[in-house]
């Protein structure tokens, strides 16, 4: 890992643990853990591939693979890789940064048909690698594929600096809400999950 994550740099020590904990908690009261996940799965085919980017305790990516679909998560913390291998057999769940994201290397080249980037992740990458992390998923997905991206617009990360990384990246922008369960956007909402797509032919207008 080139540059250490705001994730490692920004958190303490018991902070992964207290994660894991906090997700088996609301998972044991029956909390519902699954939204992002039923936004992806209305927006891609039965049987799809699909790619949990930061995956974290690996909830999404459990919830999307009860769903049907074939899910690969990838998190750069190994403490909450382990908890969703544990908790959570049916993705499958590698180690690794964002930044550096190769999956072809790790076995796994087949290209996704969606990608889905959760949890504040685009706010805790190593500072200054949002535009990789977003060509990387890209670079991932089948032509046509889409990526849903979430996080909070008050976290250090702009959502002029996210637009124009997700161009520079080859993905263009379809839709934009305001919350996971697609309640409207607007100026100074502080939260935004954005629907982007890889065109299938990029120079299409």
């Amino acid at each position: 890992m080139a540059n250490p994550t705001r994730w490692a740099t920004d958190t303490g020590p018991e902070h992964s643990q207290w994660y894991i904990d906090r997700f088996r908690r609301l998972a044991a009261e029956g909390a519902d853990l699954a939204g992002e996940a039923r936004l992806l799965d209305a927006l891609v085919p039965p049987g799809s591939r699909i790619l949990d980017a930061g995956c974290g305790t690996g909830r999404v990516s459990a919830a999307l693979a009860a769903r049907g679909h074939t899910v690969v998560g990838v998190d750069a913390d190994p403490a909450l890789v382990e908890a969703a291998r544990a908790d959570h057999p049916d993705p499958h769940f590698l180690v690794g940064d964002l930044a550096e994201l190769d999956l072809a290397a790790a076995g796994e080249a087949e290209p996704f048909d969606a990608a889905v980037v959760a949890g504040n992740v685009m706010a805790f990458v190593a500072p200054g690698t949002e535009p990789e992390v977003l060509r990387r998923v890209a670079a991932h997905l089948r032509p046509d594929g889409v990526v849903v991206v979430g996080f909070g617009t008050d976290r250090g990360y702009l959502l002029a600096d996210f637009d124009a990384d997700a161009v520079a990246a080859g993905l263009r922008q379809e839709h934009r809400f305001a919350t996971w369960d697609l309640r409207p956007w607007s100026d100074g909402t502080d939260f935004a999950v954005t629907v982007l797509r890889r065109p299938a032919d990029p120079t299409a207008g």
